[in-house]
């Protein structure tokens, strides 16, 4: 039995505290998700947090098939969705003090960001699912509904242009 099957069993049992178990669960998760898909960090949180009150208010018609978490993606990818849609990305100052071992952490996670952001958006989701959010190839295609044989060619299709571009030098400049 999984954490996730016992938290819904308690939840099931009436124990007030299995929202909030669910939710300590999943929350970094999603969050670490929303960040990717959201122009900010406060947008991020926003987004999670909405995430987790419409998970709540829908709670009723979901049947616990082992899958929350496919449920609880779907609803931040179209949270992130519409948050994106509602604000407009402002610059936001970089912070000023790094040193140099973090510059050269951040200035290679922006490289890999510009790149991922040039895959075609059904590739690009599919590596951040993979990787950003550490999802197991079945529970990307849970996540998506898509077939697990589509995910792993769209990622096998990815992974190969990621190289082929690294390869080239790695120019990150958008298309």
């Amino acid at each position: 039995m999984t954490r996730e099957d016992e938290i819904f069993r308690k939840i099931e049992q009436g124990d007030s505290g299995g929202l909030d178990e669910l939710v300590s669960l999943y929350y970094p998760e999603i969050l670490r998700y929303c960040r990717w898909h959201t122009p900010d960090q406060a947008t991020a949180e926003d987004a999670a947090q909405e995430t987790f009150l419409k998970a709540v208010r829908h709670f009723d018609r979901y049947v616990h098939k082992g899958r929350f978490k496919a449920f609880l993606y779907q609803i931040a990818a179209n949270t992130c969705v519409d948050m994106w849609r509602k604000k407009k990305p402002e610059a936001l100052p970089e912070e000023l003090v790094y040193t140099e071992r973090e510059f050269d952490r951040a200035e290679q996670e922006a490289d890999l960001a510009r790149l991922v952001e040039r895959l075609p958006e059904k590739q690009r989701e599919i590596v951040l699912l993979r990787f950003a959010q550490d999802l197991t190839l079945r529970e990307t295609a849970d996540v998506l509904g898509l077939p697990l044989r589509t995910v792993q060619s769209r990622l096998r299709a990815a992974l190969k242009y990621l190289k082929k571009i690294l390869k080239e030098g790695g120019e990150t400049d958008a298309k």
